[in-house]
C-alpha cells in the first residue's frame, strides 16, 4: 500500500487490478465482505466503501441475495481519429449496438446556436435526440443540431442509422473534421431518466462541433455518456507529427 494511500483505496485497486487482469472475470462472484474483511484485515465498513466505489464505477453488480459480481466490460468509444460507426465499434467488442430515435424536431435557431453553426437568429435547425444501446442498455443520449437548409428532413430511419453516412449520402455533407470537448456533468431528471441512470451521478459530458471539407460547421452536438458503462480511448501517433 502505498504511503497515505486510505485502506479503502488500496482495496479497491487490489479488487480492480484481478478485474482487469482477469484473476476476476465477468459474472464470477467475488468474495463476501466477511471473506475480504479476513483477507485484508480490515473493518466491514472500509471493505464496503471500496466495494461501493466499485459498483458507481460500472465494474461490480451486487445482486440482492446473491452476493455481488464482476459486470459486463464498459463500452470503448474512440475518442481519437476514427472512421469506425459506433455500431462497428461495439460489435468489436462483442456487444449489439442500437440506436434509438427519442424525438425529432424543428426548432428556431437561438443565439447559442447561431453562433455555433454560423446561421441567423430563428433560422429552422433540426434537433435529434437519440439513445444508443449496447446489448440492450443505454449508454449515451446525443441531442444533435443540424440546419434545415443544409440537410432538410432527416427521417428517423437515417437518424436510427450512421447520421454521418446519411449526411453524406444524402446530402453530400462529408464530414471532415470534428472538435470536441470534454467535461463531467450531472445529468438533469429527463437525461438520467432516458440513460435509465440514477440521479446525483456523473455523466461524461461531451460537446462536438462538426465541420465539412471546406471547414463549414454542419453540426453541433451534445451527448452524455453513462459514467458505469463507458470508458473512452485515445490513440496519438507523435511520429506522424514530426
Amino acid at each position: 500500500m502505498e504511503k497515505n494511500q486510505a485502506l479503502h483505496a488500496y482495496i479497491k485497486e487490489d479488487l480492480l487490478n484481478r478485474i482487469k487482469s482477469g484473476t476476476y472475470k465477468v459474472g464470477d462472484r467475488i468474495p463476501t465482505e466477511l471473506e475480504l474483511c479476513k483477507d485484508f484485515d480490515v473493518s466491514r465498513t472500509t471493505v464496503r466503501t471500496a466495494l461501493k466505489q466499485l459498483t458507481i464505477e460500472g465494474y461490480l453488480v451486487r445482486k440482492q441475495g446473491n452476493g455481488t459480481f464482476v459486470a459486463e466490460h464498459k463500452v470503448k468509444q474512440t475518442l481519437s481519429h476514427t472512421v469506425k460507426r459506433y455500431s462497428d465499434q461495439i460489435a468489436i467488442q462483442g456487444k449489439k449496438a442500437e440506436i434509438s430515435l427519442v424525438s425529432i424536431q424543428v426548432i428556431p435557431a437561438t443565439e447559442l446556436l447561431r453562433n455555433v453553426l454560423h446561421v441567423s437568429i430563428n433560422d429552422p435547425i433540426q434537433c435529434i435526440e437519440r439513445v444508443r444501446k449496447a446489448n440492450g442498455e443505454p449508454t449515451q443520449f446525443e441531442i444533435a443540431y443540424i440546419p434545415w437548409k443544409l440537410a432538410p428532413g432527416i427521417t428517423k430511419e437515417q437518424a436510427e442509422s450512421s447520421l454521418y453516412e446519411a449526411l453524406k449520402t444524402n446530402y453530400h455533407l462529408q464530414i471532415a473534421k470534428t472538435t470536441e470537448h470534454v467535461e463531467i456533468a450531472f445529468p438533469d431528471d429527463r437525461v438520467a431518466h432516458i440513460l435509465k441512470y440514477k440521479e446525483g451521478l456523473p455523466c461524461f459530458y461531451i460537446e462536438t462541433v462538426a465541420e465539412d471539407v471546406d471547414g463549414n460547421v454542419f453540426e453541433y452536438s451534445r451527448s452524455y455518456f453513462r459514467g458505469d458503462k463507458t470508458n473512452f480511448v485515445i490513440s496519438r501517433n507523435y511520429l506522424e507529427e514530426e
